[in-house]
């Protein structure tokens, strides 16, 4: 078994990961944000040192995104900062590094699912901050650190937008949804799958995408949600995003490409409906 290192393990991914990774019987460092800021040079080379791993995963991040927009400086101090930091301890311990990114790091005006090689274009200071994180793992770990993008993402451990549906189908009648945007809701816990058979597959290292299968709006995904909840779907009503304006524009088009699962002979996550539905007994129960 392998010792494993999570930062950010307090967070809905983190969770998971930590979880799926000691029901494996694997050795597991698991810190929260109290436990240890990656801005901190020393305690990131600390940890790495005196845990001795052989994969940390870093699921810290700025995840703030409209804050972002005013405080980008801040933002870049972990996203980019603290990922580098991170990158440089695991290259001095010879520990591999899977570094979580986002669909941000793309422009969100593509017609066709990003493929991992596609050049980014981040429209926020969110994404370029999740953009500089990624040059830092990929340009420090060549060898030995993976970028893994994920969207959408929801769980039971974190404020999501499919833990919202399921709150307001008790509390309203009728809601007005998003149905302009496009992408792939993907449960933490798959995430987490995804990350741990990467890692045991010895797959190249590189980047890869961890996100569902086929693809939905926001107004597609709460219909989806009141239906699996035994509710009438028509009390979603679509709505455009000059609905809800926010500082940090979304990107319109957020469905990313899998190829790089195939060449490493991992199956990608499955059907988004099928993962949902799965899902909704542990995000209901939470």
């Amino acid at each position: 078994m392998s010792r494993w290192l999570v930062t950010g393990a307090g967070g809905m991914l983190g969770r998971d990961l930590v979880a799926a990774l000691e029901r494996d019987g694997d050795t597991v460092t698991a810190l929260t944000r109290q436990d240890l800021d990656i801005t901190a040079e020393a305690a990131v080379r600390a940890a790495v040192r005196d845990g001795r791993p052989d994969v940390v995963v870093n699921c810290a991040a700025w995840t703030a995104v409209d804050e972002a927009e005013l405080k980008e400086d801040e933002a870049l101090r972990v996203n980019g900062d603290g990922a580098a930091t991170i990158a440089a301890a695991c290259a001095d311990g010879g520990a591999l590094l899977v570094h979580m990114s986002s669909d941000y790091v793309f422009g969100g005006d593509a017609r066709r699912p990003y493929v991992e090689t596609a050049t980014p274009a981040p429209r926020t200071a969110y994404g370029r901050t999740k953009l500089a994180g990624e040059q830092a793992v990929l340009g420090r770990l060549p060898g030995s650190g993976y970028v893994v993008r994920a969207a959408w993402l929801y769980g039971a451990h974190g404020p999501n937008f499919v833990n919202t549906m399921i709150r307001l189908e008790r509390e309203r009648q009728a809601i007005d949804v998003v149905d302009d945007q496009r992408g792939q809701p993907t449960w933490t816990v798959d995430v987490a799958g995804q990350i741990i058979a990467l890692v045991r597959s010895g797959a190249a290292a590189g980047v890869y995408h961890a996100t569902s299968s086929a693809e939905t709006t926001w107004f597609g995904l709460a219909q989806e949600v009141f239906r699996l909840l035994g509710a009438d779907p028509a009390r979603v009503s679509p709505v455009t995003s000059g609905a809800y304006p926010r500082p940090a524009p979304r990107p319109g088009y957020s469905v990313l490409g899998h190829g790089a699962w195939a060449a490493a002979g991992i199956e990608p996550i499955g059907d988004w409906r099928h993962r949902l539905r799965q899902a909704l007994p542990a995000l209901t129960a939470a």
